[in-house]
């Protein structure tokens, strides 16, 4: 699997509005209902990416750490689940479980959302201020599955740091990199 880097785009668009079923409860849930009083952190992530297996711990650290100072995280899997069954609602719920995701862990099937956000790779990560701009489009930090760097978060951290302290973010941001979105097939 090539590598793929975030779509650079500038910052400042709205988070698009969704609504997708969560794979542990099977509800639908929405934009509206997840945002955070500060923050939201929009991830779009998959199971069997090895990009995103190298940093799942940090995912469930990172939520743990903020989402009590009211920074919402909200991951979402847009992968065709027909070409790539283990990417189905099924296995995340069953992912979600194991790595004991305290964040929804939501399905768009029709690949909207992805589209809306103009998602490449898994993961893919935005941040949205509590009007929902975009303030941060990047990485998680520099590891990845081949380098000897451990996943800290420093990158997100920097930004959610920055938000809860009321300082301006760091305009200087590295784009996410990883297994590209397994769009479906027309």
């Amino acid at each position: 699997m090539a590598a793929t880097e975030t779509i650079r785009m500038p910052l400042g668009f709205i988070a698009p509005d969704f609504s997708l079923p969560d794979a542990v409860s099977g509800k639908v849930l929405s934009l509206e209902e997840l945002i955070g009083a500060h923050a939201t952190v929009i991830m779009f992530i998959c199971n069997h990416c090895p990009y995103v297996k190298h940093i799942n711990k940090q995912l469930v650290s990172l939520a743990n750490d903020y989402m009590s100072k009211g920074i919402s995280f909200i991951a979402i899997s847009s992968n065709d689940a027909v070409s790539y069954p283990d990417d189905g609602p099924e296995l995340m719920k069953v992912t979600a479980l194991f790595e004991g995701y305290p964040f929804p862990y939501l399905y768009d099937e029709t690949q909207e959302v992805a589209k809306a956000y103009h998602a490449a790779c898994t993961p893919d990560f935005s941040i949205f201020d509590k009007q929902l701009h975009c303030i941060y489009r990047g990485q998680l930090d520099n590891s990845r599955p081949k380098n000897d760097s451990i996943s800290n978060g420093k990158d997100i951290r920097n930004v959610l740091d920055a938000v809860l302290s009321g300082n301006a973010v760091n305009q200087q941001q590295f784009p996410s990199m990883g297994c590209n979105i397994k769009w479906k097939k027309d």
